[in-house]
């Protein structure tokens, strides 16, 4: 009878697991739409149909609190693997930034694995008098505490960018929060902000039409797309050591089925070899990975690294929110 009710078990889950996805699946950005983690999930979901045999997908943006809402509603959700969480570099400064975050970054979710890896560039507004890093390292000395420096609120990838950047030339700079990239983006273009820190998934298209000067890239090499290629990094104009990367990966809610992550494994897999979802990506300057970090462990292995490196720099700046 024992072996009987093992054996029916066994049966049911891998009834389930062949019948996922049976609703649609929601893709959770914590952010504004818009702005570039937003940019990332549209086109991953268009790449993650086709081996989920052509799953309806859904983009659902729940922005707020660096992030921190939107991954708390899929930690909270059924683990069934229709509900997952598409987020970036946040996943590893919110529990240094956060007293009382409503979840356990590495208990209470499930990894599936990484995305890409996006450079980010050093923008400023149009009108700004400097043309060059150095020059604007002139300007921002000559004005000191008066330059608003614009980012997507606490946690988000261009505050703590910012956050490194005011560290690493000792300029104490007026920081300027929104609720999202893209409503920092448009004060930046309209001239009501001075400068910003942001992905380039985000500026590329900026840069390419000159609606904002670009300044430099945070990366140790130079990037290799024609609108960022003469752009120096930040080590090489003087901020040496200076190398940020943010990077994108996928969860769904703890205890969500070995077999459904499986499935959601290979499909994300598939979906990064696709060459559309490749090409869009490259052409941002952002990287689609292609290493272990596919593996839903060294996902994890990588995130827990990226929270006690990050955590260093965030206790430094005495940066918290409740």
């Amino acid at each position: 009878m024992k072996k009987l009710s093992i054996a029916l078990a066994v049966a049911a889950l891998a009834t389930a697991a062949q019948a996922f996805p049976d609703k649609p699946i929601t893709i959770v950005v914590p952010f504004a739409a818009g702005g570039p983690t937003d940019k990332v999930a549209r086109d991953f979901a268009e790449a993650l149909r086709k081996p989920l045999n052509g799953a309806t997908i859904v983009v659902e943006n729940v922005g707020g609190a660096g992030g921190t809402l939107g991954a708390n509603k899929v930690a909270k959700a059924a683990p069934d693997g229709h509900t997952l969480l598409l987020y970036h570099i946040g996943m590893a400064t919110s529990p240094a930034l956060y007293r009382n975050l409503p979840y356990k970054t590495l208990d209470d979710f499930e990894y599936l694995g990484m995305i890409n890896d996006v450079p980010m560039t050093l923008i400023g507004r149009s009108t700004l008098p400097a043309n060059s890093y150095a020059e604007l390292v002139k300007w921002l000395e000559a004005n000191k505490g008066k330059v608003n420096l614009a980012n997507a609120g606490l946690g988000a990838a261009s505050h703590l960018c910012g956050l490194l950047f005011q560290q690493g030339t000792k300029i104490d700079m007026q920081t300027v929060p929104y609720k999202g990239t893209a409503p920092a983006m448009t004060d930046l273009l309209g001239g009501q902000v001075d400068i910003m820190c942001d992905q380039t998934t985000n500026t590329t298209g900026q840069i390419e039409s000159g609606k904002v000067k670009a300044f430099a890239v945070t990366t140790q090499k130079r990037l290799g797309t024609p609108a960022l290629a003469k752009l120096p990094t930040l080590d090489e104009a003087g901020l040496k050591g200076f190398n940020l990367t943010i990077w994108h990966g996928l969860y769904a809610p703890k205890g969500t089925p070995k077999a459904v992550l499986d499935q959601l494994n290979a499909a994300l897999r598939a979906a990064l070899k696709d060459p559309e979802f490749i090409k869009r990506q490259e052409a941002l300057g952002a990287v689609v990975v292609t290493d272990a970090r596919l593996a839903p462990a060294e996902h994890k292995k990588f995130v827990a690294a990226e929270i006690d490196k990050l955590g260093v720099a965030i206790r430094a700046a005495g940066q918290y929110a409740d």
